[in-house]
């Protein structure tokens, strides 16, 4: 599968806090519009960016690139989804485990013509929480965390409404495949291959020698309970605070009823790309390239 070019139009988002990004995107747009091809901007980027849309809309995008980090191609899938758009990420950031190409790669300036010639599309599972009747998608993870008190407090897990554990930690992380290589993996959660279809589930710093992370199908419907002893705990979305959770809050984690639709110019080589940006598999004495 490819993208389809239709409209003729590509939507940026960038992240506004780096002037290098800002440039490299100014550089971007004007490669694409000597194509002939309009630039949508995202809501509350137009008057940041010395780009002008001339009237072009994000709902009608073939395209959304997105110029940043990791982080920033986070926050713009929330939109690509929205829109049904594919997405991909040129990284300015430090790590860009999820973008395609680095600031320096020289395909950046090809991009309009890699785009009318048909870029991969590539599709991943994403996460939808529920909390009082409020929806919420993640493409990396979600994770109910203890608020800012010290001691240990319990969680409650199920699986497809049938109790699996009583935690005492300080939270639980539920991770997709794509987000098995961020905070999943800090909490000592698995790799997953993005070709899986399963999620990973992770307590936060468990107080007990026995808890340890879970693999479940990507159908399985995942409840996580706050218990009596809990005053304030965190309902977080990829890293951002969505939501304030009291002592007997509920939040239902499922499947996205869509996926994200990643745009690459070529098939992505997953462990290939976990050597290069993670360093797995290398020797620790192995000098950096």
């Amino acid at each position: 599968m490819s993208v389809s070019v239709k409209s003729k139009t590509v939507a940026l988002y960038v992240d506004m806090e780096r002037e290098h990004a800002r440039h490299l995107a100014t550089r971007v747009a004007e490669a694409f519009r000597r194509k002939g091809i309009k630039i949508a901007l995202c809501p509350g980027q137009s008057e940041s960016l010395a780009i002008s849309s001339n009237g072009a809309r994000v709902p009608d995008a073939d395209l959304l690139v997105t110029v940043g980090g990791d982080g920033t191609l986070l926050r713009a899938a929330r939109i690509a989804i929205d829109e049904d758009i594919p997405v991909l990420g040129i990284n300015t950031g430090r790590l860009g485990f999820l973008t395609e190409f680095d600031e320096d790669d020289p395909r950046i300036d090809h991009l309009p013509e890699l785009y009318e010639r048909g870029l991969e599309i590539e599709e991943r599972v994403a996460l939808q929480a529920e909390y009082d009747g409020n929806k919420y998608f993640a493409l990396n993870d979600v994770v109910v965390r203890k608020g800012s008190i010290s001691r240990i407090v319990p969680f409650g897990l199920c699986l497809d409404d049938l109790q699996v554990a009583h935690i005492p930690a300080d939270g639980i992380c539920i991770a997709t495949p794509t987000g098995s290589t961020a905070y999943f993996l800090s909490a000592g959660g698995a790799i997953i291959s993005p070709h899986v279809q399963a999620l990973g589930i992770a307590p936060l710093l468990p107080h007990t020698l026995f808890s340890r992370p879970l693999i479940v199908p990507v159908s399985s419907r995942i409840t996580i309970s706050c218990d009596s002893e809990i005053d304030h705990a965190n309902l977080e979305a990829d890293g951002e605070v969505v939501a304030s959770l009291g002592a007997g809050s509920v939040v239902l984690i499922t499947k996205h009823p869509k996926p994200v639709r990643f745009a690459r110019a070529s098939k992505l080589h997953f462990f290939s790309r976990l050597e290069e940006k993670m360093r797995w598999g290398v020797s620790i004495k192995e000098k950096l390239r």
